[in-house]
């Protein structure tokens, strides 16, 4: 497995999880021609890749869809009712492979697990990626946990991460910056900082703590808002959790930014 964030934050968010078997992006939230260019660094290209994973229907998650119908082999994965509110906004239809929430499903070499996840849209999920085989020396079994936008982290949540080598999580605000911000609405704040909208600092840090997983190897924090929150509020808030998980690595991804790729290994 070997794993790239190419871009996260209110502005857009893919990542590209590559297998001997599989290349996937986990969201589309950038225009085709910005995905192209964010993969290129990599080594890779739009041609390549084999299918997306979508989690909600967002513009920030879901925006690449449309120009990706000139390439027609790319597959979408997503559950019905995701399918169904970003067909409504496309010009053509994209070879969707539908799936339930909460089921498990193989894509060539991968093996994905669903997850419900609580955000303001359709039928928000998160995923796992699994790939290798336990006992392979070559070719150990390795897993992904991918969660981003919900607004509280239920106890089937904790679950889906335990088991993880790499979690990659959102931490998207401070709650401070975010009264503190003069651009949004009394509303707009109380949708981010509810059940349904985005895990804080201190909500991420939280979940973090409380499972704790020995296995994880690395943890992104990502998502960040642009005016609500700064890399730097975030490694103040797990300055705890980094040190109780102090054999993990741990990354901050700030706003439009992506990684080089991680080889889980």
């Amino acid at each position: 497995m070997r794993f790239s964030i190419l871009g996260s934050g209110s502005a857009g968010n893919a990542a590209l999880l590559v297998t001997e078997g599989a290349r996937v992006l986990v969201d589309a939230g950038f225009s085709a021609r910005r995905l192209g260019a964010l993969l290129e660094p990599l080594g890779e290209s739009l041609e390549r890749i084999d299918a997306v994973f979508l989690t909600h229907e967002h513009g920030d998650h879901a925006a690449g869809l449309e120009g990706l119908k000139r390439f027609p082999h790319i597959r979408v994965f997503a559950n019905d009712a995701t399918a169904r509110a970003v067909q409504a906004g496309l010009g053509h239809r994209p070879d969707w492979q539908i799936f339930q929430t909460g089921a498990r499903f193989a894509f060539r070499d991968l093996q994905v697990e669903s997850f419900a996840v609580p955000h303001d849209a359709q039928e928000p999920v998160g995923f796992r990626f699994t790939s290798g085989r336990d006992g392979d020396l070559f070719a150990p079994r390795r897993s992904l946990a991918w969660l981003t936008d919900l607004g509280h982290a239920p106890q089937n949540v904790r679950e889906c991460i335990r088991e993880c080598e790499v979690v990659v999580v959102e931490s998207n605000h401070c709650p401070a910056m975010l009264q503190a911000d003069t651009k949004r609405p009394w509303s707009t704040k109380q949708r981010i900082s509810g059940r349904h909208g985005h895990l804080s600092n201190a909500a991420a840090g939280e979940l973090l703590a409380s499972v704790a997983s020995p296995r994880w190897r690395r943890i992104y924090l990502t998502h960040l808002s642009r005016d609500c929150n700064s890399p730097a509020a975030v490694e103040l808030a797990l300055a705890g959790v980094r040190g109780a998980l102090s054999a993990c690595e741990f990354a901050v991804v700030g706003p439009g930014e992506g990684t080089p790729f991680y080889d889980l290994r």
